[in-house]
């Protein structure tokens, strides 16, 4: 059985960072703002603005997600460097 090489902060960063922009995506899907008949013109200009508003978070809650995925599929494939480690010598061939 092969053992998967996996770096555990990257990973666990990119986890947290797609676990918040999850909950903050809820969050602003539940507060979206409602428009309602009879409204004047002042209360229909904030609400546009509050629709934008909400618009632009939902997309930057968006864009956390999608660099939390990446976080979690680099740390895949990344390896530690080992501070331990014996420095490579390389040997000139004898000419």
């Amino acid at each position: 059985m092969r053992k998967m090489l996996i770096d555990k902060k990257m990973f666990a960063g990119g986890l947290s960072m797609l676990i918040v922009g999850v909950v903050i995506t809820v969050y602003l899907n539940t507060i979206m703002p409602v428009g309602q008949s009879g409204m004047t013109e002042e209360e229909i200009i904030d609400l546009i603005a509050m629709e934008e508003d909400n618009k632009n978070m939902n997309t930057l809650a968006g864009i956390l997600i999608g660099i939390g995925f990446l976080l979690i599929l680099i740390s895949f494939g990344a390896k530690r460097k080992r501070k331990n480690s014996p420095e490579k010598v390389e040997k000139k061939p004898i000419t």
